[in-house]
């Protein structure tokens, strides 16, 4: 994809202190966008915008949110109607992972998963629909997972999580069409981030887990955020309702 092909466009990138939502806003700035930079971590996500700002002046702004709170979404999309006028594409990012059995899981852990993965990113596309209809349309990418397409042993509460976003995904592209707003999912396989350190472990044994997948490697964020790019640029104009699988081979089947 070319530099300043998203010129002109404003997008919104939760999660965006680390790992996919960063490197999501960075792959945006870099093809011409301004940025919206939203995380719980308001210092973080501020020197990301700061990062963004350096490049390009005016480039970015850093808003302290929390997906759960729907206030929070309506305070965040106003103010980047008033910073930058305009709305083009969500990138609904952020999320938390919990890997506990279903015999040790508890009701509050089942609960914050469903209220920050899925209540969060209902909250933030249904924030985003009136901004993008006063656009003219845009873009909302969703993110699910590869346990929201297979099931995993102690993945039960995460996994119930990332399947209901993709129905979210298919009914939100059915409705909103009419808009011209397309809504799709990334599906990221293993990618290679903060949330999904293993203490104690080097990279030799993070090499040694994924040896066996068809590429024999987790993911970068930059890998993820060129998928991410794509759905929220032009060329992928056609596309609404969607998984856009980004794993590896992983569901590819077992050697």
């Amino acid at each position: 994809m070319e530099q300043g092909e998203l010129e002109g466009r404003v997008v919104f990138v939760t999660g965006a202190a680390r790992g996919i939502g960063a490197a999501c806003a960075r792959r945006c700035a870099a093809m011409g966008a301004r940025v919206v930079v939203a995380d719980r971590r308001e210092d973080d996500v501020k020197a990301v915008a700061d990062g963004l700002n350096a490049d390009r002046p005016g480039s970015a702004r850093a808003i302290g949110l929390d997906i759960a709170d729907g206030a929070g979404w309506a305070a965040a999309m106003a103010e980047t109607e008033s910073a930058f006028g305009r709305l083009d594409a969500l990138v609904n990012n952020a999320g938390v992972i919990r890997v506990v059995r279903l015999e040790e899981a508890d009701e509050a852990a089942f609960r914050k998963l469903i209220d920050v993965n899925l209540v969060g990113t209902f909250l933030g596309l249904r924030a985003a629909i009136e901004p993008m209809k006063r656009a003219g349309g845009g873009s909302i990418v969703n993110f699910s997972s590869v346990q929201g397409l297979e099931g995993r042993a102690g993945f039960a509460l995460y996994s119930a999580t990332k399947f209901g976003i993709r129905g979210l995904t298919r009914t939100a592209a059915l409705e909103l069409g009419a808009h011209g707003i397309r809504v799709n999912n990334v599906v990221p396989g293993p990618t290679r981030t903060k949330m999904t350190e293993r203490p104690g472990w080097s990279d030799a044994d993070y090499e040694r887990a994924y040896a066996g997948t068809p590429i024999g490697r987790m993911a970068q964020p930059e890998e993820i955020a060129e998928m991410v790019a794509f759905l929220v640029s032009p060329r992928s104009a056609y596309c609404t309702g969607a998984d856009f699988v980004v794993d590896g081979g992983l569901l590819a089947g077992k050697t």
